[in-house]
C-alpha cells in the first residue's frame, strides 16, 4: 500500500498532492523549484544555483526514505530556457556518479512556480530491506 508523506521543511503543496509517495519498490517525489523551498528566493534567477538547491533538497528527501542519488533511476527536469541547459547539467551532474546517471528527460516550460527556472521530478528505486517509513516529520 503506498504511503503519502509531506516534507517538514516544506510548505504544504498548493496543488492536491504529496511531496512524497512510497511503495515497496519505488519512491517518487514530486517536482521541486527553488521557489518551494525556505530561502530559495535568493537563488531565483541563476540556473546553477537553482538546480544545486533544488537537488541538495531531492538528496535530503531521499534519504528519509532510506534511498540515496545512486538510487535514483528517471528524473524529470523543466528549465524555462533550453539556452541554459549547459549550466544546468553542470549542477545537475554533481549529484551522481560518472556514467551512472538515471534515465531522464528535460523539457522548455516557459513559465515555472513563482518564477523559479528550474523543476525537478524524481523517482528512485528503494534499496532491498528499505520498508520503513520516512524519518520523522516527513
Amino acid at each position: 500500500m503506498p504511503q503519502y508523506h509531506n516534507d517538514a521543511t516544506l510548505p504544504l503543496p498548493l496543488f492536491p498532492g504529496s511531496h512524497m509517495v512510497i511503495d515497496d519498490d519505488y519512491v517518487f517525489l514530486s517536482g521541486l523549484t527553488a521557489e518551494d523551498i525556505q530561502g530559495g528566493e535568493t537563488v531565483l534567477g541563476d540556473m546553477a544555483e537553482e538546480t544545486r538547491l533544488v537537488m541538495r533538497s531531492l538528496q535530503r528527501m531521499l534519504a528519509s526514505a532510506g534511498c540515496d542519488m545512486a538510487d535514483v533511476v528517471r528524473v524529470d527536469v523543466h528549465i524555462t530556457d533550453l539556452d541554459l541547459i549547459r549550466d544546468m547539467d553542470a549542477a545537475y551532474a554533481e549529484f551522481f556518479d560518472a556514467h551512472r546517471y538515471p534515465a531522464r528527460t528535460c523539457t522548455q516550460s516557459p513559465r515555472l512556480y513563482g518564477g523559479a527556472h528550474v523543476e525537478v521530478t524524481v523517482m528512485a528505486r528503494r534499496p532491498a530491506g528499505r520498508n520503513e517509513p520516512p524519518a520523522s516529520g516527513a
